[in-house]
């Protein structure tokens, strides 16, 4: 792919410095080594107000997002992933699915459908011709394999790069990371991290 890419990622994580945002950090970090640009979004720093399903952002025909109604960080959000060239999404599990801060933000991404009214069923815009790249990172208590396996955050973060146009080219899931408040990725996870970058940058 070559310099200059410029990368959104997305982090649904709850705590600073826990497991998602470590191997967030050592993504970002590999990613700017291979020349990307990385912009960063938090999402527990970012203001986005819960979506009111009011469907007005829906009702826009075009390739382009609908504007939405809610005046938060959103539309500027937005308009980061449309300049961005890939992606990282990351949120860990909670309760066996992404973090409701994900699932706020995926919500909001409701501008990329088009559902008339009348209609019987959504279209989404870019779902057809999802061509950007993006790496997917989440984490839980249970080991990888049962994680992958019996919890639904992995198919909610291909389901968000799908929606903006993204085709998954890697995933990344940190099992057994209960140890302790402290526990950090294991060397193994950080070392994927690292090589998953090249497929962005």
């Amino acid at each position: 792919m070559g310099t200059n890419r410029r990368i959104v990622a997305i982090n649904g994580s709850y705590r600073h410095d826990g497991v998602t945002d470590c191997l967030v950090d050592t993504l970002t970090a590999a990613l700017e080594q291979r020349g990307a640009t990385v912009t960063r979004i938090d999402l527990r720093d970012t203001r986005i107000e819960f979506c009111r399903n009011c469907r007005e952002c829906m009702q826009e025909a075009g390739d382009s997002p609908g504007h939405c109604v809610i005046r938060d960080d959103m539309a500027d959000l937005i308009e980061t992933l449309e300049a961005a060239d890939g992606y990282v999404l990351a949120a860990p599990t909670n309760f066996g699915s992404a973090t409701a801060l994900f699932k706020r933000f995926m919500e909001r991404l409701a501008p990329y459908g088009y559902w008339p009214w009348g209609a019987k069923a959504p279209k989404f815009r870019r779902a057809k011709f999802a061509k950007k790249p993006a790496v997917l990172v989440s984490s839980s208590a249970a080991p990888a394999s049962l994680g992958r396996l019996a919890y639904a955050t992995l198919k909610e973060l291909k389901t968000a790069s799908k929606t903006i146009g993204a085709k998954p080219v890697g995933t990344l899931y940190a099992g057994m990371v209960s140890d302790s408040a402290d526990a950090k990725p294991s060397p193994r996870s950080l070392r994927r991290a690292e090589r998953l970058a090249h497929r962005l940058a």
